[in-house]
């Protein structure tokens, strides 16, 4: 039961925390970064591969590291099994750079690419030869959705679905992110 927890929530929350911290450097991405803040919590559940129908739950603060980054930290557990997780991201030209955990060269993810529209971010994720999409869509100030697709033979498979809900008011109230 190990191997799902550490892969699937160490894949899932570095992308999570990797989209959620990751914004360009103008007035709406800090709007952005001010409305991510806070503590969020939910549940997840592996939809594809040999641990289908996995069910995790996470609880992860959001703190604003400087206008261009953002760092995400808690836990995750699967069943009696629990993970420290944390990620940060930061904004680096046109781009974004990332880590969950110690990177790709330890035992977490690097993000390669990324960008924001509005409430939705997609960024690029990568682990050795593992590569794939987080897709974070902030519904609302208190409403966050996270799908993870991993690529397989040139095509984008859901591997795996996150809702995660704001614990108390925002750290900063503000939802136009436009």
């Amino acid at each position: 039961m190990r191997f799902p927890f550490r892969f699937a929530t160490r894949f899932a929350f570095a992308a999570v925390s990797l989209a959620v911290a990751s914004t360009a450097a103008h007035a709406s991405d800090t709007k952005y970064f001010n409305t991510v803040s806070g503590t969020w919590a939910g549940a997840g559940t592996i939809v594809n591969g040999p641990y289908k129908n996995t069910r995790f739950t996470c609880r992860l603060a959001g703190t604003n590291e400087a206008a261009t980054s953002m760092k995400l930290s808690g836990k995750c557990r699967v069943g009696l099994f629990s993970q420290p997780i944390e990620a940060t991201v930061s904004k680096r030209g046109k781009g974004f750079q990332g880590a969950f955990l110690d990177g790709a060269e330890g035992k977490g993810l690097d993000i390669t690419s990324g960008k924001r529209r509005g409430g939705k971010m997609l960024l690029r994720i990568k682990r050795k030869a593992l590569t794939g999409t987080m897709v974070a869509n902030l519904k609302n100030a208190n409403l966050l959705n996270i799908t993870i697709l991993v690529d397989v033979k040139g095509k984008q498979v859901p591997f795996i679905g996150l809702t995660m809900n704001r614990e108390g008011a925002p750290k900063r109230a503000s939802f136009d992110l436009n």
